[in-house]
């Protein structure tokens, strides 16, 4: 079941390590496939080796099917944020592309006029506070 969109979610992993915006076990993904249900990939796996058996369905709180000894990452809580107040979202890619966590770092917004392009393609990208990863201060 959900064989499709797990094929996607590999796809988006190994592209998102090709282009350099994960590193290491960096970043994770995930699919709402129904109400409450979300298709997650595994935490501690660098998504240039993620396989379809490496995603697993889960819910708010519980794996509900996977392979033996998965577990998704402790960052799901910020996409089950996004999924609660945007029910128009369908998916939650999160990576760490290098100029974007440049500019986070530097505690610059990316929408200043240094990068035309971001404002005119992707609009205002805000700066949030700092949140201590894998805490309910992220989400």
């Amino acid at each position: 079941m959900y064989e499709e969109i797990k094929e996607q979610m590999v796809d988006i992993c190994h592209k998102l390590w090709q282009k350099g915006w994960v590193a290491a076990n960096d970043g994770n993904v995930t699919v709402k496939v129904g109400e409450g249900k979300y298709l997650a990939t595994q935490t501690g796996v660098s998504k240039a080796f993620i396989t379809p058996e490496k995603i697993g369905l889960i819910d708010d709180f519980n794996i509900l099917e996977a392979a033996e000894g998965f577990r998704p990452s402790s960052e799901v809580k910020m996409h089950l944020r996004c999924y609660k107040e945007r029910p128009d979202v369908g998916a939650v890619v999160h990576a760490h592309p290098p100029v974007s966590t440049g500019f986070a770092c530097a505690h610059l917004p990316m929408d200043d006029y240094c990068m035309i392009e971001t404002v005119i393609g992707v609009g205002s990208i805000p700066l949030t506070p700092y949140g201590t990863p894998s805490t309910y201060e992220v989400p």
